[in-house]
This record gives C-alpha cells, structure tokens and sequence, in this order.
C-alpha cells in the first residue's frame, strides 16, 4: 500500500473535527480525508441498527478515497458501530472510546469517575465496562447530555444558554465527587471551557480526542503505514465532505482547522 494515501475520519459533525485536530498535532505529516454527516446528526439518538447502516455507508465512501486507516470520530458510532465493521473491513479502524477510558483511569485519585455523553454512548455502557474490567473497585457514573451537541453544532460554544443546560446536566456527577470526567462525545471538547467552569478546577477533564491520535499515532507505526516524508504527495493534505449544509460547516470548521473552507457535500445515501 501506498503510505501516503489520507486516514480516514468520520462523525456526525462538527465533533470530530476535536479528534482531526489532535491528528493534525501529533501526526502532522499525516494527510486525512474528514467526512461530517451533517444531514444525519446527532448520531446519540438513533437505534444500534441506523447506527451501524450509516456508519458503513460512510466508510465504504471513504474507502473510495483510498485510505489506508479509518477513525471513528465519533462515541455513538465508535460503542455501537464499530464492533460490526471491524470484522468486514480490510484495512485498520479504531474509535474513540478505549484510549480515553484507560487515560481516565490513570488520572483519577479518588477512583471515581463520571462520563457525559449521548443518550446511545451512555446507554451502552461501553465507557464503564472497560474502566471495570481494569478496575473493578472504581466508581463510574454516566449521565447523557444530549442537547449539547445541538449546540456545539450551533456553534454557541460560549453561550449562557450553554452554560445554563450544561449546568443541569453536570450538577448529579458534582454532587457524586468525582475527580475525574471524560468528554465522552467529540462535540465536548469544542466547550470544554464551559465544563471547566462548571466542575471546578479540582476535577480533571479527559478528551478522548488526544488519547485517539496518540492510540493512531501507534497503529500506524506498528504497521508499517506511516507518512513517508521521502515521497510527498501532490494531492490535498486535508479534505472535508459533509452530507449537507456544507456553507455552515465551513464556516464553523475553518475556526478550528486549516482548509475546512474547502468542504464538499455528497450524498452519502448512494453508498
């Protein structure tokens, strides 16, 4: 395989713009071929089975475009989604959800732990399996908190309004003590501002987006497929396609990465 060929990463929106950033930090040689499925959000909402369609669809899109890695950019997809599609692809793909639950657990001093997420990544339970698993005498506590996606997407990042229902959401996991919260969905990172304030500064906030790039970072060394700087490409390094509104997305993407004002809309449904 051509090791300059694009990684691929997918989500909902605008979240996993949060996960293409770190990439962009830690691998910057790396090119990747980013695809928000704006027409389809939120993802934290759908059943298992609407999942799992849409997220093949969008990778047989992005196999099209020759990638040679797939990152699931996404919570929802990543718990429900990627189970399914690892065992049919032929290429590597990872999700968001087992890097930042190990880091959680290297964080934490008082071994409780609280996770905010959609309603799907919440329901699953996939967040507090895997920190039991290590260690069965942590306390995990999951709370969904599904319509601050709609508002990241909204781009009120900053809001009262923002800080008013995210306020509501985080008040249980303040009253249960943890010391440790993970941004269990791509959108949160984007107002990690406002959890910060929220929590206070002895609670320490996880962004799985970080621990994904490194866990990429891994993959792609251990397999051989890493940018080799001795054969540039002549294609774009980094490409954005959205299944609608491809203007707004723009706009909000250019804010947070470079070249996103170069985003295409497809339909995604032909694949």
């Amino acid at each position: 395989m051509n090791t300059n060929v694009p990684v691929g990463i997918f989500d909902s929106g605008v979240g996993g713009l949060t996960v293409a950033r770190e990439i962009i930090r830690q691998l910057p040689d790396e090119r990747f071929v980013y695809f928000g499925d704006t027409a389809r959000l939120p993802y934290g909402t759908k059943s298992k089975s609407t999942i799992v369609k849409y997220s093949n669809q969008v990778i047989r899109f992005l196999k099209t475009q020759k990638v040679k890695a797939i990152v699931i950019a996404c919570n929802s997809a990543s718990a429900y989604a990627l189970e399914e599609v690892e065992k049919e692809i032929d290429i590597p793909i990872i999700g968001v959800i087992k890097a930042g639950a190990i880091m959680s657990t290297q964080a934490t001093k008082n071994g409780r732990i609280g996770i905010i997420g959609t309603e799907a990544t919440v329901n699953t339970g996939v967040y507090s399996a895997l920190i039991k698993a290590e260690h069965p005498e942590f306390e995990v506590f999951s709370k969904a908190c599904p319509l601050l996606v709609s508002l990241v997407e909204e781009g009120w990042l900053q809001d009262s309004v923002t800080y008013e229902i995210a306020s509501r959401y985080l008040k249980e996991l303040k009253e249960k003590q943890i010391d440790t919260l993970i941004l269990g969905c791509t959108h949160y990172p984007l107002i990690r501002k406002v959890i910060g304030q929220i929590m206070g500064p002895e609670v320490r906030l996880i962004n799985p987006a970080y621990e994904t790039a490194v866990e990429l970072k891994q993959l792609l060394e251990s397999q051989g497929l890493a940018y080799d700087p001795g054969k540039p490409s002549k294609e774009p390094k980094y490409e954005y396609y959205v299944s609608d509104a491809e203007t707004k997305f723009s706009k909000f993407a250019a804010t947070i990465l470079p070249d996103a004002h170069t985003t295409k809309q497809i339909s995604i449904e032909e694949y």
